[in-house]
């Protein structure tokens, strides 16, 4: 796979592009497609720039493709929301079979969230498959499968999304729990010695360099504790602006630390851009600090692709791996109770690898524990509670109990932790709270479709009269996993 970034070879236009903001979205030139060579553009760029009356907006729409840099949804009458939502998957299904500008080629066609956003997610697609499956489009969750796959054994790990300015970066690990979905679905066993070989991929990926590693010291994506113990924390391999994001970044770099840049895209490959939780003062963007914390959610992520490597090294008789990974799964099991689970507030908490102890910010993360069955019952109940009286409002579960302004914090409740909410609380017993998890955010959702006909990205949880907002581009209208866990939801 060509792993050369256009972006950087037209890094002085792009430069000139982003800081002059002729687009209201910085994503707009990161999507552009050449009409020439880069060659021959940079070129007469640097010829016309210097001319008397240069219009850079101009040049730009003379020598770059827009098309399909921003999705719109327009129904001439509203239909009920199931129904509007089946069209939807059409509507959001997307090929590249070849390379063009920043996008990456896929061998299946695949579903997009829709909006600004317009090629391959990786977690997204995870939930995603939840509504394709009520829909019966199996061949569509193969797909996302094999695209997954293809990524993994081509780039090493699936990027962020299928561009190639996200070479540097994954998404939350969801790959292994893509194979349990398709399994759920065909009960094809197949599935998990097919894709065998993928998974060990993905793991190296994740686990790069922790032989390298002394005690109290991180590399990559490793970390390794002052008592010896190995955990996993979010990383990006660049220090440099998001060209998606480039002016914003370069604006929020003034008074910040010097790895700023990758404690921002370190962020990103969390999915969770932006919110308190990673910020040392819990306010400000410039203190960002995710290269010094440890994540629930990955960690519990890293224990199920442990426990299905297992899995599949013994539906191939492979017994020296099925054991190892066996062994690592239960070693990460104890490892995510002493290190996450946070005994004076009862509740699932991240480490911060510096300081030896729990991160202060709540945030809904704590479900994953949950979610995979991972938490005895007096954790549960624990955790249950406070998910109750602090994170459930009339509109959903919102992401962390502080109001920042960031997308991912109060007031915005999120579609993927509607699915871990319910889904955590049912595995525990908690079956009154699954169906208020379940019953105020569709509520929400359809709340929302009546008064304008359109899914959202995210949700308000608290006043379900307004748009959510927060983050750095407008609420997006599609939407891939909102459609996804609403139809699951609704099913269950």
């Amino acid at each position: 796979m060509n792993k050369q970034l256009y972006i950087n070879e037209i890094q002085a236009l792009f430069d000139d592009v982003q800081r002059a903001e002729i687009f209201e979205d910085q994503k707009m030139m990161t999507d552009a497609v050449p009409m020439f060579s880069v060659s021959e553009i940079n070129a007469e760029y640097e010829k016309k720039k210097k001319e008397k009356g240069f219009n850079l907006k101009d040049f730009v729409m003379a020598n770059f493709d827009f098309l399909g840099a921003k999705i719109s949804i327009h129904r001439e009458g509203q239909l009920p929301i199931d129904e509007h939502i089946e069209k939807l998957w059409d509507e959001l299904t997307r090929t590249a079979y070849e390379e063009k500008g920043t996008l990456l080629k896929l061998p299946k066609p695949y579903i997009v969230p829709g909006g600004r956003f317009n090629e391959f997610f990786y977690w997204d697609s995870y939930f995603i498959m939840l509504g394709l499956q009520v829909s019966g489009r199996t061949e569509m969750m193969e797909n996302i499968v094999e695209n997954c796959s293809y990524l993994i054994q081509n780039v090493g790990f699936v990027p962020n999304a299928s561009r190639t300015h996200f070479l540097s970066r994954s998404q939350p690990p969801y790959f292994s729990l893509m194979l349990d979905l398709l399994f759920e679905t065909t009960r094809d066993e197949k599935i998990y010695t097919q894709y065998h070989d993928t998974l060990e991929k993905e793991y190296a990926f994740w686990m790069n360099g922790e032989e390298w590693l002394e005690n109290d010291s991180c590399v990559k994506r490793v970390a390794k504790t002052k008592n010896g113990d190995i955990l996993n924390r979010y990383y990006d391999a660049e220090n440099a602006p998001r060209p998606e994001s480039y002016l914003i970044d370069i604006e929020d770099s003034e008074n910040a630390g010097e790895e700023f840049y990758r404690n921002i895209r370190s962020a990103c490959e969390s999915g969770w851009d932006f919110s308190s939780r990673w910020f040392a003062d819990g306010e400000h963007i410039q203190t960002i600090e995710t290269l010094n914390i440890a994540e629930v959610d990955l960690n519990s992520l890293l224990w199920h692709l442990e426990k299905t490597l297992a899995q599949s090294s013994a539906l191939l008789n492979l017994t020296e791996k099925e054991n190892y990974f066996t062994q690592r799964a239960a070693r990460r099991r104890q490892m995510i109770d002493t290190y996450f689970w946070d005994e004076n507030t009862e509740c699932y908490k991240d480490y911060h690898l510096k300081k030896h102890k729990n991160t202060p910010s709540e945030h809904i993360a704590a479900l994953y524990p949950l979610f995979l069955g991972l938490a005895d019952s007096k954790q549960a109940g624990s955790v249950a509670k406070i998910i109750a009286e602090k994170f459930l409002y009339q509109g959903g579960l919102v992401t962390t109990t502080k109001k920042s302004g960031q997308q991912w914090d109060l007031p915005n409740a999120w579609a993927p932790y509607q699915w871990l909410g319910f889904k955590a609380m049912k595995n525990y017993g908690f079956d009154e709270l699954a169906e208020k998890i379940k019953n105020n955010w569709c509520g929400n959702v359809e709340r929302v479709y009546s008064n304008t006909g359109k899914l959202m990205e995210k949700y308000n949880a608290l006043d379900t009269e307004t748009i959510a907002g927060g983050g750095e581009y407008p609420n997006q209208d599609g939407f891939g996993w909102t459609n996804g866990v609403y139809l699951k939801l609704k099913q269950n």
